[in-house]
């Protein structure tokens, strides 16, 4: 039977639920229990896809295809498992499950209301969720409190009375501020944990996001008000690295709260792999200095796996990564001048037409500089239509995402260049906007000699997907020749990777390899790419001095 742990959190948001339910997982998993996870998001949106970058952060993608909550990449970060379609649920995604069924007539004419009908199909999509697992993981987004949170809390509740006690641990995250030099405050978690017990949910285990370990006394003092065993007051103290987290919770014991409090039986633990991940990451020999050439900067989130994805391929090399976030739009008034001292340049995904010659410009000054390049999904667009510019002399060259009326539009929806027969669209779940969209894991066929095939040892990749526009196949003869290489094609004979072979490293993929990447493994194109900016960064001082 399969445990649960719900993950919920008050005084404010933004404290790092879905690190924290993350951490908790991987340590289960390191004691040898199988390990699901699930997000459930308050917000009425279906899903993320059509959701602002600047508001939201990044959509990340899952193997099968799903939209979903950046949380799911902290999960597949940290834990082994693959979460999918139902690892993710909002507020609009359940409602509109509920509205279809009473439009079915499966309500047989009743009253439909958010008790018992809403909390019906939560527990459900919860139960889908956690599959086989030994323990499934929930996060419930939002803080206590909050009018949209409150179904999805009225249903775990439910469920702690129907699954019995010793099969639910109840984890509520908190806030313990401190005011002034040392005056530490536990009122606000005092006052989040009653808001919970209002609603019928006593927590099994306080998590304390504070700025230092909280003293015996105030660990006392929560434990009285809150009726939470001492032990079970854990400190989650602001830490340097997210990858020692799991560490810093198993040291307080968590993990044997868990297991003890629900019954299993388990391995001990393991943590030498996270050990191995975060001394390499304290103790790197190079740092290099790559240049995010992005349209959401603003919001770091957006660009979350990308930058982790990054950090996990230094690891490999024991290499530093800093990530220089530039603006696409200031380039296009303020020049280029903010690549000179960088090692490597990469642009992202992303939609719409604001600041693409920015990004464009960045693409030429690595291309014409020697500068490593590595452009995703929307940055191998880019590379192609400044190399159609700037090589093959189309100067309208273009996307019609951008520029419909170009009589080069190297880049287009492949129903404007392909018949649609050819069929090589998918659907995205409950979004319209996602109609055209390519989403999610799709095989990849390397040509034998390219960087991309060195790099991942294999002919036949799987990678994931988020794009409408493809490069039209009617200029493949003519980029060829002018001395592009596409290295890599979908079956259907997609453009899927271009490189550059008369530039040092120089690769543009239309998937979106950050997707797989965690710190453990790390991902091939990144490890590739940061090795190619540590050799570029060792051979300026050479190539300053005249040598």
């Amino acid at each position: 039977m399969t445990r649960y742990v719900f993950v919920t959190g008050g005084v404010v948001s933004s404290l790092g639920k879905g690190i924290a339910a993350a951490s908790l997982g991987a340590i289960l998993e390191a004691r040898g229990l199988r390990v699901s996870m699930v997000k459930l998001d308050p917000y009425i949106n279906v899903d993320p896809g059509t959701m602002s970058p600047f508001q939201h952060g990044e959509v990340f993608v899952t193997d099968d295809g799903t939209e979903s909550d950046l949380d799911l990449g902290h999960y597949e970060r940290f834990v082994r498992t693959v979460t999918g379609r139902h690892s993710n649920y909002t507020t609009g995604r359940i409602y509109e499950r509920v509205i279809a069924k009473e439009r079915r007539g499966d309500y047989l004419g009743a009253t439909v209301q958010v008790i018992p009908h809403i909390t019906d199909e939560i527990k459900r999509s919860i139960k889908l969720g956690a599959g086989d697992a030994d323990v499934c993981m929930v996060e419930i987004g939002g803080t206590v409190g909050d009018i949209e949170s409150l179904p999805f809390l009225e249903a775990i509740r439910q469920m702690g009375v129907e699954q019995g006690r010793n099969a639910v641990v109840y984890m509520h995250l908190t806030l313990v501020p401190t005011v002034g030099a040392s005056e530490i405050k536990t009122k606000p978690t005092q006052h989040s944990v009653k808001e919970l017990r209002g609603i019928g949910i006593q927590p099994d285990v306080l998590l304390c996001r504070s700025k230092d370990p909280l003293p015996d006394e105030q660990r006392r003092k929560i434990a009285l008000f809150t009726n939470v065993e001492e032990r079970a007051v854990i400190s989650a103290i602001d830490l340097d690295d997210i990858y020692k987290i799991p560490q810093a919770l198993h040291e307080q014991k968590l993990d044997e709260i868990i297991i003890e409090r629900l019954g299993l039986q388990a391995h001990p633990t393991d943590l030498a792999e996270w050990a191995r991940v975060v001394e390499a990451k304290a103790n790197p020999d190079c740092t290099v200095d790559i240049a995010m050439v992005g349209k959401y900067v603003q919001n770091r989130d957006s660009y979350i796996s990308l930058n982790e994805a990054l950090t996990h391929g230094g690891l490999k090399s024991r290499t530093r990564v800093n990530v220089h976030f530039i603006e696409s739009t200031d380039i296009e008034t303020q020049g280029t001048g903010s690549l000179e001292n960088m090692d490597a340049i990469l642009v992202p995904g992303g939609f719409g037409e604001r600041g693409i010659e920015g990004k464009i410009a960045a693409v030429r000054f690595a291309r014409e500089r020697g500068v490593p390049y590595l452009g995703i999904c929307l940055g191998m667009q880019l590379a192609i239509i400044e190399y159609g510019r700037n090589v093959l002399g189309f100067q309208d060259a273009n996307s019609t995402e951008f520029n419909r009326a170009s009589e080069h539009p190297v880049i287009a929806m492949i129903t404007e260049w392909q018949d649609q027969a050819q069929g090589a669209q998918t659907r995205s779940e409950g979004s319209d906007m996602g109609g055209t969209m390519r989403l999610g894991a799709q095989e990849v066929l390397l040509a034998e000699g390219s960087v991309a095939r060195e790099l991942y040892g294999a002919d036949v990749i799987k990678e994931r997907h988020r794009h409408r526009y493809e490069f039209n196949n009617n200029f493949l003869e003519q980029f060829k020749r002018a001395g592009l290489r596409f290295s890599g094609f979908s079956r259907d004979g997609l453009v899927e990777i271009v490189e550059s072979p008369a530039h040092p490293w120089f690769l543009a993929t239309q998937f979106h390899p950050e997707f797989t990447s965690n710190p453990r493994d790390g991902h091939p194109l990144f490890t590739g790419f940061v090795r190619a900016a540590r050799t570029a960064r060792q051979a300026r001082p050479a190539a300053a001095s005249g040598a």
